[in-house]
């Protein structure tokens, strides 16, 4: 269970590729124990976003931990403020072992005991990965994959975990599985920002939520409430 209250904020942050200006100066704050929903169609600017607030991307703006400005860091050193993300595509090594893929995860922990102690909790919260942990990660079906790459960026114990796309691809009964994961991690007090082409499903789990438009937000609300709006509806839920 996480204690302290956490909010992120980001405040007009711009990414550009080359003279392209894919993100234009957006705002918004996601808050731990709620699930925050970023939805658009493809090419509005939803990974680019993650990315930015990863620090995997170089960024103009503000993005605030708390208040304290680590517009500044990298992704290793934003990792340190229990910053995760679950990437678009899961992105796990499919030549290790679902054991190994989860170890990469912890890189930051100098601990064994405690590297093993964050797994087993990973494998109580996924029982499939249980059943693999010594398989190879490529050979796992893809919502085993996709448990996978949500475990291991748990494995960093994050306060705060973005997720881009995690229903992509996925069986529905598969989607309802990983989707119950994350209202359980949001009771125990993680933020989770969920970036979705799937506005339906993102706008129901959603506390509140974001339309991401060609790099601008056009619209933001309750996530109920945004189900019922007809410019929602119109553009994404028909």
């Amino acid at each position: 269970m996480i204690n302290q209250d956490t909010t992120i904020s980001v405040k007009n942050l711009e990414v550009s590729y080359g003279m392209i200006k894919a993100i234009k100066g957006i705002s918004f704050e996601f808050k731990s124990g709620e699930i925050t929903a970023l939805i658009g169609s493809n090419g509005a600017g939803k990974t680019t976003t993650l990315k930015a607030l990863s620090g995997l991307l170089p960024h103009s703006g503000e993005v605030l931990f708390n208040h304290q400005n680590i517009s500044a860091l990298d992704a290793p050193a934003r990792l340190k403020y229990k910053m995760a993300l679950c990437p678009e595509g899961r992105g796990i090594f499919p030549n290790l072992t679902v054991t190994e893929n989860l170890m990469l995860g912890a890189y930051l922990e100098k601990s064994k005991a405690k590297v093993n102690e964050l797994i087993e909790q990973q494998f109580t919260m996924f029982s499939r990965l249980a059943e693999r942990r010594k398989q190879v990660a490529g050979t796992l079906s893809g919502g085993e994959q996709q448990m996978l790459a949500i475990a291991r960026a748990l494995m960093s114990e994050p306060k705060m975990l973005m997720l881009d796309e995690p229903s992509l691809g996925l069986a529905p009964v598969i989607i309802e599985q990983i989707f119950q994961k994350f209202e359980d991690l949001r009771q125990r007090g993680l933020g989770l920002l969920i970036v979705e082409q799937n506005a339906h499903l993102a706008l129901e789990v959603s506390a509140k939520a974001y339309v991401l438009e060609t790099g601008a937000i056009t619209l933001n609300g309750k996530g109920s409430d945004l189900l019922s709006d007809p410019r929602v509806v119109e553009a994404y839920l028909t």
